[in-house]
Formats: structure tokens, C-alpha cells, sequence
């Protein structure tokens, strides 16, 4: 059955004009307060980088001071380094040189172009992203003492209101299988315009998301506070290969190789509370009954020029990595991917986020599991499934105790 999604769309904004009946003093109050944030954005650029850096053993030591801890909620994006040794990092990297040849990926890749349909369009050339999900490589990082005390630090970072009731367990994580990406000097193929991830136009016409962005709409906006957990794990995303169905406090990746501004690597707008801009931004009388800013069903929300320049103006590259640092930012955070790697040397990472214990999680391990005993793709991503013939996958037996928890296999 096909959803017409332009009358939801134009119902739901009818409604939450009604309901907001300060909506363009709402909207002013947060442009002027968006406009302090990008101005002292573009102001830290020039004295020191506007992403927050953190070494691991500051995390290890509890020596992160409340300063730097104020700037990163603020920021939402953090370079963690130094959580892998380097050494260990470049066997990782060699080992998935050798896993996608081995295993002819790129042949078996011509067999299956068209499957993943939001690379799709890269079907005809060299894939950079990857659909493997399940080397020795990326579970033995996923299921990583190092990581496992770099996540518990960042999830606890989050505020639940009620205490002794916590929307999720900040000790405890759900492994998510994500992909990889080993992009060549020269690419011009893997660009990602600004967008953010975990749901489009779900944000303004499903109940669930008004929960999370309640003071937006509703509340105290000045109170707006993006790492309140209330009613995150409770949100409805529409299904799509392209939206993950699991609750991420942080997107991330372990840097593989070295990489920087001009690398084909990531950008940022480090700004949290940017999303309560957007989504102000979309109830305005300059924007069509029936569009929310060019938002569609199943798709990341793009930041566009049209609608959001302003947030544009404080788009910056992360800083320079090196291999075994990682990088994490905020599921609302606005990020993409430069249109070109301009330097000389791969650009890899592993894709691994971090994904504490609550029910939606639990819930994704139980259609994890049957996918990774098989070597299937990821449920979240394009059945593709390379992996199920592939020599040197990773399996059960080879899972930590950690691992084991990680997957659901034990409490």
C-alpha cells in the first residue's frame, strides 16, 4: 500500500501550528541563538579546532575536566585518541585488504549491483563503502575492552530524568554491525552532502519524536537539552535500508589509516542543538504546506543550502586522525562527507557507533544473531549477504565474553 506521505505531512503541520502558538517568536529566539553558535564556531577554527580532541588515557585516568565535558555536549562531535595501539590498527587494515580480495568482493559486488540502494548509484565503479560486516578485524575491535570503556564513558554523558528509571543502560552494549569504508586517493564517488541520520520526516509527523523534542515545540526551549535521553529509545523510524533501527547515543568510526581535511573524510556542523533549529525552520510560512524543507520518507535529513545556509556556515572538517583514534558525534549532529579525496595516501575506517542495552536494541540483537551465525548482511542494511562464503569470517566461537554479552548470546 502506498503511503501518501505529502498529506501526513500537511496534516501534521497544520496541527503543530495550532499548537504552537508562539511558534515564530519560538523560531526567532532560536535563530539569534544559532547565529551565537555558528559565529563562536567559526571564531574556534581559527584559534583551536571546534571539535572537541580527548586523549584515552584522560578517559582511563578520569582526568577529563568538567570544561571539556561542557564544550563536547555543546559541540557534539569528539576525537578520542590513542584508544588502539598502531600497530594493532594496521593489522586490522591489512587483514581487510586481504579479507575483500581474497574473497573476490569486487566480483562477487558486479554480481549484486543494485541491491543497496542508497549506494546504488555507485554500482558501476569501485565501491568505497563496503558490505562486510563480519571480518576478525571489525568484531574484534566491536567487541574491544578499549571501546567498551570509551562508550560506557561517552553513554554516561547522557542525563535521564528519572534515575531510577534510565531510558538505557549506559554499562552495557549492543554490538551494531556496521560497515567499513577504504576509500582510494583520487576518489571523486562517496561525497555525502550535510545530513543527519536516525530519521527524516518522522521528526515532525510522528508523535513519538515530539517526546524527545518536546521543548522545542512545546516546553521551555531554552531548556532543550539534546542529551536528555527521555523518549529516544522510543521513537518510530519509517523503514527503510537507508535507517538504522537501532538507538545510537553516537555515530562513529575507528580511523584505519591517516586522514584529514581534503581526504575524502568527514564534515560537521558541531552544533547539538542545531536540530532544534531545522525543525522550527520547517513550520515556517516560506515553506510549502506539503514539505518539510525537502525532507523524504526513508531518507537521512539533508541540510540544505535553500533552506539551512546558515547552519552551512559553520560546516567544518574534523581534525587530522591517525590510526586508533576514533571519531564520535551525536545521533542529531549534521555530518557528510567531502566530495573528493584529494590526498595521497586510503582513507579507511570502521564504522562502529555506540549503541547502549535498552529494549529497541535488545530487540535488534535477536535478528542480529541469525545474521552473523549465516555471515548475512547486517538487518539493517541491503541483503547483499557476501560474507556467507567468505574465508576468515569470524564466528561464534571466536566471540569474547564480552563479545558474547554484546550480542544478546548471554545477560
Amino acid at each position: 500500500m502506498t503511503v501518501n506521505y505529502e498529506e501526513q505531512i500537511q496534516k501534521c503541520k497544520a496541527e503543530l501550528k495550532a499548537k504552537i502558538p508562539d511558534l515564530s517568536e519560538r523560531f526567532q529566539a532560536e535563530t539569534s541563538r544559532l547565529k551565537a553558535e555558528v559565529e563562536q564556531v567559526q571564531h574556534e577554527m581559527k584559534t583551536r579546532h571546534a571539535v572537541v580532541e580527548i586523549d584515552f588515557r584522560e578517559i582511563q585516568q578520569g582526568s577529563v575536566d568538567d570544561d571539556t565535558i561542557s564544550r563536547l555536549k555543546r559541540r557534539g562531535v569528539v576525537v578520542i585518541r590513542n584508544v588502539f595501539d598502531p600497530q594493532v590498527v594496521e593489522g586490522w587494515n591489512n587483514e581487510l585488504h586481504r579479507y575483500i580480495n581474497d574473497n573476490h568482493y569486487f566480483e562477487k559486488q558486479q554480481e549484486k549491483a543494485g541491491l543497496d540502494s542508497y549506494f546504488g548509484s555507485l554500482a558501476s565503479s569501485k565501491p568505497q563503502i563496503f558490505g562486510v560486516y563480519w571480518s576478525r578485524a571489525q568484531m574484534e575491535a566491536r567487541q574491544s575492552t578499549e571501546l567498551a570503556e570509551v562508550r560506557q564513558w561517552l553513554n554516561q554523558l547522557w542525563r535521564h530524568p528519572n534515575p531510577n528509571h534510565p531510558e538505557f543502560d549506559a554499562s552495557v552494549e549492543c554490538l551494531y554491525a556496521d560497515r567499513i569504508r577504504q576509500r582510494e586517493p583520487g576518489d571523486a564517488s562517496l561525497g555525502l552532502s550535510p545530513h543527519v541520520d536516525g530519521g527524516s520526516i518522522e521528526r515532525w509527523i510522528d508523535p513519538s519524536f515530539y517526546e524527545v523534542y518536546k521543548d522545542v515545540y512545546f516546553g521551555n526551549l531554552k531548556a532543550f537539552d539534546p542529551f536528555n535521553a527521555h523518549g529516544r529509545v522510543h521513537t518510530r523510524e519509517i523503514p527503510s535500508p537507508a535507517v538504522c533501527r537501532m538507538f545510537r547515543t553516537y555515530q562513529g568510526w575507528t580511523a584505519l589509516t591517516r586522514q584529514g581535511p581534503g581526504d575524502g573524510t568527514l564534515n560537521v556542523v558541531p552544533i547539538t542543538r542545531a536540530m532544534a533549529w531545522v525543525l522550527l525552520r520547517a513550520l515556517q510560512d516560506d515553506v510549502d504546506d506539503t514539505d518539510l524543507c525537502g525532507a523524504r520518507a526513508g531518507r537521512a535529513l539533508g541540510i540544505t543550502e535553500n533552506h539551512h545556509q546558515m547552519l552551512l556556515d559553520a560546516y567544518v572538517p574534523i581534525p587530522t586522525v591517525e590510526p586508533g583514534d576514533t571519531v564520535w558525534w551525536h545521533p542529531d549532529v549534521i555530518h557528510g562527507v567531502e566530495d573528493q579525496h584529494q590526498g595521497s595516501e586510503y582513507s579507511n575506517v570502521m564504522y562502529i557507533g555506540a549503541a547502549p542495552r535498552c529494549s529497541k536494541n535488545a530487540q535488534f540483537l535477536e535478528l542480529l544473531r541469525p545474521a552473523f551465525e549465516q555471515g548475512q548482511s547486517s538487518p539493517d542494511f541491503a541483503p547483499e549477504d557476501y560474507e556467507t562464503d567468505f574465508s576468515g569470517r569470524f564466528t561464534i566461537d571466536q566471540l569474547s565474553a564480552l563479545g558474547r554479552v554484546q550480542m544478546g548470546y548471554d545477560p
